[in-house]
């Protein structure tokens, strides 16, 4: 009777140990179905924003170029008016005129044409309003310069040295390529306003 009876209860005991693991089985089962619907989700939501976010970069990049193409427009329009009204700095200004075209260029700008023929020809105060002219985007609103030429040289100067400290600044959240430009073109600024501020100092 003892015999008997044990097996009976053990029986029961392993039918609903059974079925206990049966459904722990199924529940862990769909949990880790469940997380890899998850990771397959995240992986695909990643991917998308990945495209996204390479279109934010690009546009911020763009941005950074064209502020730095405006930023050297301006220091060309000044330049400009500068020669414009001192012909007598043409032979100093224009080699570095012409780098600022060369840098205005190489972020996308428009070229501006060559002004070696404005500083030592009579015309060049008619240049000066084709300058400011609004469907030139190399050419912004040109600047007021000083009767002085050695106070218009301390201007040209200030205007290389804060259009150089703000590339500084951009190249930080610039990428690679860009950042290099930024920083090579900062440095050529920063040589400009040393040159304007030290001649005949």
């Amino acid at each position: 009777m003892i015999t008997t009876d044990a097996p009976t209860e053990d029986h029961g005991k392993s039918h609903v140990h059974n079925v206990a693991l049966t459904r722990r089985r199924t529940l862990l089962a769909g949990s880790v179905l469940g997380g890899a619907a998850l990771l397959l989700t995240g992986c695909s939501d990643d991917s998308g924003s990945g495209g996204g976010k390479k279109d934010a970069e690009a546009a911020a990049e763009a941005r950074l170029r064209a502020q730095a193409a405006r930023d050297s427009a301006a220091l060309l329009a000044r330049y400009d008016a500068t020669l414009a009204a001192h012909p007598g700095l043409g032979e100093r200004l224009r080699p570095l005129r012409a780098e600022v075209a060369r840098h205005a260029a190489a972020f996308g700008g428009a070229s501006p044409a060559p002004s070696s023929a404005a500083p030592s020809s009579p015309a060049a105060p008619s240049a000066q309003p084709r300058a400011g002219a609004t469907g030139t985007p190399s050419a912004p609103a040109s600047p007021a310069v000083p009767p002085d030429g050695k106070q218009a040289r301390t201007d040209l100067a200030a205007a290389e040295r804060r259009t150089a400290d703000a590339r500084a600044t951009a190249l930080v959240t610039a990428p690679p390529e860009l950042a290099r430009l930024l920083a090579s073109v900062a440095a050529a600024g920063a040589a400009h306003a040393y040159l304007l501020a030290e001649e005949d100092a």
